[in-house]
């Protein structure tokens, strides 16, 4: 049975004029809070059998909610020797996200296990934090361990039947590769189709150098951050091997995702989940078509 659920919406489909089935797997109902609790409580797990106790991490949210959660989960089991973890975050975090981080759900009765900082540079704090040798780096961007939870997403989505395509919100492009992996290995090939937005889109952009865009300084859509995107090269690869491609999306193009979505499914999603519904819209406008199944990933807040 799929750790999330993944339900198709005939309505939804319909609205949008797919003739297939459409599916949106939901992982904004992991038990880690986003689909980040797919790759972090392994990378966690991994890191202490390996001897390590102090972690760090730099997060927009999801992926510090993930690996407080795991670090919770982990020192209730091990009470005589627990972990520790350092989360930083940017000053203008989302609120909710911060509160969710500092919530009585998160921090486990020893309070002091988990430590919150709001920093002008969270991902430069926490490399300088590993760099002294005090804790590990939790960077699901470079870390090879964190593909093994997304190929295990990719053989919950292989239950769909006639899968053809997924739509993915993609910073890093973690998410996208491990999927590949996964379907590679299960002899599957749906198209991977990756959505950024227009305040951050190095790996559309690789893949699509002739689309024109106006760029903005910010996205309602504020997981989507990582300018740098070591993976680049590698997942441009993947989504022209898979027939998929990539989408750039503004701010205009998910709130109108969002009330899509709501109005056919009644569902609430988030700014960041809806790129994925948004970058499907617009593949559907410029003439795609879909022989099966496709799926938008609701990856959470």
């Amino acid at each position: 049975m799929p750790l999330t659920e993944q339900k198709k919406y005939p309505k939804l489909a319909a609205a949008l004029k797919i003739s297939g089935d459409l599916y949106l797997k939901r992982e904004d109902l992991h038990p880690f809070g986003s689909h980040k609790g797919r790759s972090i409580p392994l990378m966690i797990e991994s890191y202490a059998k390996a001897g390590w106790t102090n972690f760090v991490i730099s997060s927009s949210g999801n992926a510090a909610l993930a690996a407080a959660l795991a670090i919770k989960k982990y020192n209730l089991k091990h009470k005589t020797k627990p972990l520790t973890l350092k989360i930083f975050v940017g000053k203008k975090i989302d609120n909710n996200k911060l509160l969710s981080l500092r919530g009585s759900r998160v921090l486990w009765r020893r309070s002091n296990l988990v430590e919150i900082k709001q920093v002008a540079n969270p991902k430069q704090q926490a490399f300088l934090t590993e760099k002294s040798g005090l804790a590990k780096n939790l960077r699901q961007s470079t870390d090879e361990s964190a593909l093994i939870g997304y190929q295990n997403l990719a053989r919950e989505l292989a239950k769909i039947k006639n899968l053809s395509a997924i739509f993915i919100p993609t910073s890093s492009g973690t998410t996208a590769e491990g999927l590949f992996l996964g379907f590679k290995k299960i002899k599957l090939k749906p198209q991977i189709h990756i959505v950024q937005t227009n305040a951050c889109h190095p790996i559309v952009t690789a893949l699509r150098p002739e689309l024109s865009m106006d760029n903005a300084k910010t996205s309602l859509a504020s997981a989507i951050v990582d300018k740098v995107a070591h993976r680049k090269e590698t997942v441009v690869k993947i989504v022209k091997a898979s027939g998929g491609t990539g989408w750039i999306i503004n701010d205009k193009e998910i709130k109108e995702a969002i009330k899509l979505v709501k109005k056919y499914t009644g569902l609430n999603i988030s700014p960041n989940s809806a790129l994925s519904l948004a970058g499907l819209k617009k593949a559907i406008q410029e003439g795609w078509k879909f022989k099966g199944a496709v799926v938008c990933l609701i990856t959470g807040d």
